[in-house]
């Protein structure tokens, strides 16, 4: 496993972003981690958030691209981070865009927030986690109607490697859908594994217990890929 997603998945532990114990999810699932990307919250948190997602996108999709589009309203702070932490890493200027939930109509207009968008832009959305893909079912026609952009793929922090609406996970169901490849920064395979048994700030966080919670929790609902 990478270094930096070694470091990204203490660091969702340092932020009180990943937590262990039992949680009642929107979707009614009982489940024995949850994820709340609203804790980052510190000036230093997004920094660092910013540069974890720089290093995946520029793992995943290269930086041959000219946007990066967060809907609203976790994307927005995710858009400007990584956008400021590529422009530091790797010395490439994007545009950071965004949509708005509701249309201005006075200043600056509109239901688009930062860039606008231009016919021929390749963008990368930027979200925090994808569980049933609805925002993307919600902006990525907004995205369309603004101009004839080309979507290069779907980065989030954390893949739950959960089942969608169908059999398969939500990011698989978004690329099915909507044709672009979606990846996050880690997946939940790789945060068990490397926390399986390991000691953070003086605490197992996950020991044989846990685990064998984490195990039964994904032969209930975890995703089949082909």
């Amino acid at each position: 496993m990478e270094q930096y997603k070694q470091e990204f998945i203490e660091f969702m532990v340092d932020s009180q972003v990943l937590k262990f114990g039992d949680f009642t999810l929107k979707s009614g699932r009982k489940s024995p981690f949850f994820m709340n990307a609203g804790a980052y919250v510190t000036g230093t948190q997004l920094k660092k958030l910013g540069e974890y997602y720089a290093k995946a996108i520029h793992d995943n999709y290269g930086l041959d691209f000219d946007v990066l589009f967060g809907p609203a309203y976790k994307g927005i702070p995710l858009g400007v981070a990584t956008a400021i932490a590529i422009s530091e890493l790797y010395g490439k200027d994007v545009r950071y865009s965004s949509n708005r939930k509701e249309v201005k109509d006075h200043g600056d207009t509109g239901i688009m927030l930062g860039s606008g968008l231009k016919d021929g832009d390749r963008v990368v959305m930027i979200e925090d986690v994808t569980t049933s893909g609805k925002s993307i079912e919600e902006t990525f026609p907004i995205l369309k109607a603004q101009a004839d952009v080309k979507v290069v793929g779907l980065i989030v922090s954390l893949n739950r490697m959960e089942k969608g609406k169908s059999e398969k996970s939500a990011l698989s169901e978004i690329t099915e859908l909507y044709g672009f490849p979606a990846a996050a920064i880690v997946n939940m395979a790789e945060v068990t594994e490397y926390l399986y048994g390991r000691e953070i700030n003086g605490s197992v966080l996950i020991d044989d217990e846990r685990k064998a919670a984490i195990d039964a929790y994904y032969r209930e609902y975890g995703a089949k890929e082909e």
